[in-house]
């Protein structure tokens, strides 16, 4: 029977970006079919932005996400971050490129490699047509499908499925019904793919 993946994400989570390519080895290796939901935190589930935390948890968490950064071989630029437009219409190209049957990995990829490996201002449309254009997509196309009410649609409802699956931040990882929260959870997951489901 075909192991499927739920895959909880954003554009714009750092966690995201750094555990991307290990994900995707990890459900490639296990012959695993992975379904992509495009989703901002759940705050209604707890789901907590960054800016909205204490000084003193802001500080741990970027020296956090640096370590795993490294860990993972992973590049982040911090660079002029506030002056960054919002990552939320690269989410709709993804879910275009999702919707279109094409490979959306290579293109999430490539769109979080320029956002948070080289601080490219993906918010804007010139920018990200010409990263997705320098990956082999038609990136016209898929942006201008990412501002359809289809693709809106879409996202909303991926809203409300990862809502009602008690889901609140990202990435997170759904395989048998289990919830995988974070990049760094993947050694569970690993487990539970193996037949080994570990339970608190």
């Amino acid at each position: 029977m075909t192991k499927v993946i739920d895959y909880f994400f954003s554009i714009g989570s750092p966690w995201a970006y750094i555990g991307l390519e290990p994900f995707a080895a990890l459900a490639s290796e296990h012959g695993a079919t992975v379904h992509p939901y495009v989703i901002p935190l759940i705050e209604d589930n707890g789901g907590i932005y960054s800016r909205n935390r204490p000084e003193a948890r802001r500080a741990y968490w970027t020296k956090d996400l640096k370590r795993w950064a490294a860990l993972r071989g992973k590049a982040l630029n911090f660079d002029n971050r506030a002056a960054l437009s919002d990552p939320a219409p690269a989410g709709l190209m993804i879910i275009a490129a999702i919707s279109a049957g094409q490979d959306w990995l290579k293109l999430t990829s490539a769109l979080q490699e320029a956002f948070w490996g080289r601080g490219e201002d993906i918010g804007n449309s010139d920018v990200r047509r010409a990263i997705a254009e320098a990956a082999g997509f038609d990136a016209a196309a898929l942006d201008e499908q990412g501002q359809s009410d289809a693709a809106q649609a879409i996202r909303a409802s991926s809203f409300e499925t990862a809502k009602a699956a008690g889901v609140f931040g990202v990435p997170t990882y759904r395989y048998e019904g289990e919830l995988y929260w974070g990049q760094d959870s993947l050694p569970f997951l690993e487990r539970h793919l193996k037949g080994e489901k570990l339970v608190a």
